[in-house]
């Protein structure tokens, strides 16, 4: 008998083994949608944009908050609307101009010669984020005057997001001057306050709207070429099509004060404090089985180390192993489920008095596969059996995630053909664009919108954003200018 079951439990080995090792071998691989053939485009010179960007930076559009810039303080933005005009003068002979009412974001329109075709959007933004003080000093090159050293254009916006700004201008001013007529309209968007949460671009896309505008796609900034990519190790082209969307609940914990001589072993901020372990500890649940995040590992797998690919292959085994892996890096967990941040407490006003009211404002970035609803509902349940905690959301602030857009058709098959000859042939997936852009406005008039740069990025590069020695190497500025010229010479040939 005992034989038997040894014997049994063998062949089952065997068997799971065996589905185990398919499974592995036939997992991704395969591109994530469709590719077309590139067409040429005018050349462009890669030193002339690094020199274009260069000053561009030079413009101070520095936004801390909303309603920047405040009244009186327009002239940056104004001086470089001014700049763009006289530094792209075929850009603006071929297109109209129009500052969207009541703010300072730019709309351009290149009128296509055929009304029956959707327009495409091409946004980026003006304003930038500002230097931590103290912190000038410690820039190979100086923040706010574009010094070029070693093939690299040094400043605040280099990266974010003046080089898509001014690639997308090269590339339509190189276009109009080798005297390309467009058959479908293209629009650019160029919001003035995105970092302070782009009340400009939300405006602009209204504007679109009531105008009756639907367009075939909108690309604005978000992913890049990676090199290399995190979870690779390998050169790596990401285009986002969706991003997280946003809520901050405060989570209040009311009880008995008093003097701190005399304290209760349960004080509202040791109430608070286990309310807020609890939600660290139960975190929201992590989901791999939806796109963006399914197409983004399927995608990756054919530069993944064996045992990583086996895992991801069968998560019907691994699925825990796999979960515990993504949830030990901040980047990794933020990819695969809403995450949890309690970034402000309040309590009591003095160090001996025990408060009767304390607070702690957790922020959470929501999950395409969850809602704000969703999240509201996991923390009131997280906290529902610790005594006096109450869990409310402010009315305004809060948005879903974007929608996720398809990876099917010509728009994201532009996209990925142009990321791979940007990446030298690297693959592409699409994949989940943590921060907030304009492009979520655009989700009002267009299903297909997509966050990708023309560029190839490295962790160095990346490590500048939004902090010291942010930079956009020369050779980039080329790839950036050349790719928006073939996205809009591409989408032209499609229907």
């Amino acid at each position: 008998m005992l034989k038997k079951i040894l014997m049994g439990l063998g062949a089952l080995i065997v068997v799971i083994a065996g589905i185990v090792l398919y499974r592995t071998f036939t997992y991704g691989g395969a591109p994530v949608g469709d590719r077309v053939e590139l067409p040429d485009v005018p050349a462009i010179s890669a030193d002339t944009a690094a020199e274009h960007l260069s000053e561009a930076i030079r413009f101070k559009t520095i936004t801390l908050t909303g309603g920047d810039p405040r009244p009186g303080q327009e002239g940056p933005w104004l001086e470089l609307h001014d700049w763009l005009e006289e530094t792209y003068p075929a850009a603006h002979a071929a297109m109209t101009k129009e500052i969207v009412p009541d703010t300072l974001t730019l709309l351009y329109t290149w009128q296509g010669s055929d009304p029956s075709l959707k327009p495409l959007l091409l946004m980026a933004h003006q304003d930038v984020v500002p230097v931590n003080i103290g912190t000038e000093g410690d820039w190979t090159g100086a923040p706010f005057k574009g010094d070029i050293v070693d093939g690299y254009v040094y400043g605040r916006g280099a990266l974010d997001d003046k080089s898509n700004l001014i690639g997308i201008m090269e590339a339509v001013d190189a276009l109009a001057a080798s005297g390309f007529q467009p058959k479908r309209t293209v629009i650019l968007q160029f919001g003035h306050d995105e970092e302070v949460l782009g009340s400009g671009a939300e405006k602009s896309i209204a504007l679109l709207k009531s105008r009756g505008i639907e367009p075939v796609m909108a690309v604005d900034e978000g992913f890049a070429v990676l090199d290399p990519s995190p979870l690779t190790g390998a050169k790596m082209g990401m285009i986002g099509v969706s991003e997280k969307g946003y809520v901050t609940l405060q989570v209040t914990s009311l009880g008995t004060g008093g003097h701190s001589s005399m304290p209760p072993r349960d004080s509202v901020n040791v109430q608070l404090g286990k309310a807020i372990v609890a939600l660290d500890e139960n975190q929201m649940p992590a989901d791999f089985s939806k796109p963006p995040v399914s197409d983004l590992l399927r995608a990756s797998a054919g530069d993944m180390p064996f045992m990583q690919k086996m895992a991801l292959a069968n998560m019907w085994l691994f699925g825990g192993m796999v979960e515990k892996s993504f949830s030990a890096t901040p980047a990794g967990n933020a990819m695969v489920r809403t995450t949890t941040a309690p970034t402000m407490l309040a309590g009591s006003a003095k160090e001996n008095v025990l408060p009767q009211r304390s607070t702690a404002v957790v922020n959470f970035r929501v999950h395409p596969n969850d809602t704000v609803e969703d999240v509201v509902d996991h923390v009131k349940k997280v906290t529902a059996d610790i005594e006096g905690i109450e869990v409310s959301a402010p009315e305004a602030g809060n948005g879903e995630a974007s929608p996720v857009s398809p990876t099917d058709g010509r728009p994201y098959a532009v996209l990925a053909s142009v990321a791979e000859a940007a990446g030298d042939g690297a693959p592409v997936a699409p994949a989940l664009v943590i921060g907030a852009t304009d492009g979520r406005y655009a989700t009002a008039i267009t299903p297909r919108v997509y966050r990708f740069s023309p560029g190839v990025l490295t962790p160095a590069d990346l490590s500048g954003f939004h902090g010291t020695n942010e930079r956009m190497s020369v050779e980039n500025m080329g790839r950036i200018s050349n790719g928006f010229a073939q996205i809009i010479v591409a989408m032209d040939q499609g229907d």
